[in-house]
């Protein structure tokens, strides 16, 4: 006699397939490229990242790759996303810009942290992927701009956190100037085939410091600065 499976039953199954791939998306890509701080993991493993890759790439939600998105840009490695938070880590009191946040995930992750964060990208579908995502996980620290990224936000500023997802040739005098002294940037510098994440700290007014990372490749930001052509 065919036995058949209930949607109830289904619908499980697909549920612990899910559990499985988000675990070792955790054990095997995240915590082996030194991510270890255990709030950063479980908070990882809670935020269901794949509300917030494009339907087309809904199986590969927790694979080791950087996920198209509609207009060239991408989605950072689930490990990337991992060292960011570990080396920006926002405290209670602060306050966050997300820069080119595409559909909101990243900023998902910095809100369980901060106390308010505000996200900007140039495509409103994101917006309002985003906006939808963040309401249905009851994430209401979380303000949403459709604007040109490239110039951050400078009626919110100064910020504690400036977070870049994607490539600038250079650093950003704009966004520079809207950190707080004492803020902090990760952002991503270089042209391909050679990019580096970095870590910024603004130490003065008219001082900041560079340490780099790790390496990786992605698209730029909108608009992003580019370096000076040298013409011989």
């Amino acid at each position: 006699m065919l036995q058949t499976v209930s949607e109830e039953s289904r619908n499980w199954i697909t549920e612990m397939n899910v559990e499985k791939a988000r675990f070792n998306m955790i054990e095997q890509q995240i915590r082996p490229w030194k991510v270890l701080d255990d709030e950063i993991l479980n908070l990882m493993s809670s935020v269901p990242r794949e509300l917030f890759v494009p339907d087309a790439y809904k199986a590969l939600a927790f694979a080791d790759i950087a996920i198209p998105l509609s207009d060239e840009r991408h989605l950072l490695h689930p490990k990337e996303e991992g060292r960011l938070l570990q080396e920006i880590k926002p405290e209670r009191h602060e306050k966050v810009l997300v820069v080119g946040s595409a559909t909101g995930y990243v900023a998902a992750l910095l809100a369980s942290f901060a106390n308010e964060v505000y996200a900007v990208d140039s495509n409103s579908d994101y917006v309002d992927v985003s906006v939808k995502y963040f309401s249905k996980l009851n994430i209401h620290n979380i303000t949403v701009s459709c604007s040109d990224p490239s110039q951050g936000l400078e009626t919110q500023a100064p910020f504690d956190v400036i977070v870049v997802l994607g490539s600038m040739q250079v650093l950003s005098e704009v966004l520079k100037k809207q950190m707080k002294v004492g803020g902090r940037m990760f952002c991503i510098l270089g042209q391909e085939p050679t990019m580096e994440a970095v870590l910024i700290t603004r130490q003065s007014d008219d001082q900041w410091h560079e340490t780099g990372l790790f390496e990786l490749l992605t698209p730029s930001i909108p608009n992003a600065p580019e370096a000076e052509k040298f013409h011989f």
